[in-house]
């Protein structure tokens, strides 16, 4: 799940990027995924460091973040099926779908092993992915992450999100965008479907974290949409693991707080 308040909504749309680059329309490539064209788009050298963006984004959610991270690192984006450029999956959304798919550009692109950051919905399908390939993740960083619907702290907000009519009224500018960047325009499916997904009431068993051995550093914001107990309970369950909470700072870590989450991730990967 991801927090959208408003201005930071309009934010991640309109503002202008460092190095002027429109990060998610930047001549990429597309891969043939589960019979769905994956758009992708890659930056810098190096040890390859693989973004999952979180719901209702994009490649774009990274934009703050990636001109720091491609100094260092080969940075790969993709926009997830159904949003950005990338095409819908022919099954309905899931947390499993979603580290499937991303499990296949590891392979596609041949990558030998990588890093992994995940935002949000991207940092669950990346612990997802990661429990999947620790034999090629290396290391894993998430933020904002949960992987069960009641751990977060206002849930009556986030229903508010799996409602089309609700959408339509108080996020016109994402229905705009995605209706003239996706290549569906069906906006409403994604609504429809990524609602059911939220609300399952565990996205996986514990004992799936704990089955992690990778190297995880977990990041909250201290005003996260998310508990601070929550996330402490993850990092209880991954046993090679690190906490790290960002003051003054909500679930948007990467638009509010870009040079620390990036000096952040840096240090933990070297």
């Amino acid at each position: 799940m991801i927090q959208f308040k408003s201005l930071l909504f309009f934010l991640a749309f309109s503002v202008k990027i460092f190095s002027q680059i429109n990060y998610g329309s930047n001549n990429g490539n597309f891969l043939t995924i589960k019979g769905t064209k994956i758009y992708y788009e890659e930056y810098g050298k190096g040890m390859p460091l693989l973004l999952i963006h979180g719901g209702f984004g994009s490649i774009s959610d990274y934009e703050n973040v990636i001109p720091k991270l491609s100094e260092k690192y080969r940075v790969i984006a993709a926009d997830a099926p159904g949003l950005g450029r990338s095409e819908y999956a022919e099954s309905k959304l899931s947390y499993k779908l979603l580290a499937e798919y991303q499990s296949e550009i590891i392979d596609k692109l041949k990558l030998d092993s990588l890093y992994v950051l995940g935002w949000s919905d991207g940092a669950v399908t990346g612990l997802i992915l990661t429990k999947n390939r620790q034999d090629k993740v290396k290391k894993l960083i998430i933020s904002g992450a949960n992987y069960k619907a009641d751990a977060a702290k206002n849930i009556s907000e986030i229903k508010n999100w799996g409602n089309t009519n609700w959408i339509e009224k108080n996020w016109p500018r994402w229905v705009e965008n995605y209706i003239k960047k996706t290549p569906s325009k069906d906006w409403k499916r994604y609504v429809n479907e990524i609602n059911q997904m939220w609300f399952e009431e565990q996205y996986f068993p514990k004992s799936d974290l704990e089955s992690i051995k990778t190297p995880t550093l977990i990041v909250y914001g201290d005003n996260d949409m998310y508990t601070l107990e929550h996330g402490l309970e993850i990092r209880n369950a991954i046993k090679n693991s690190q906490f790290c909470v960002i003051p003054n700072c909500s679930h948007d870590v990467f638009i509010e707080k870009p040079d620390l989450i990036n000096q952040i991730s840096i240090d933990f990967l070297q």
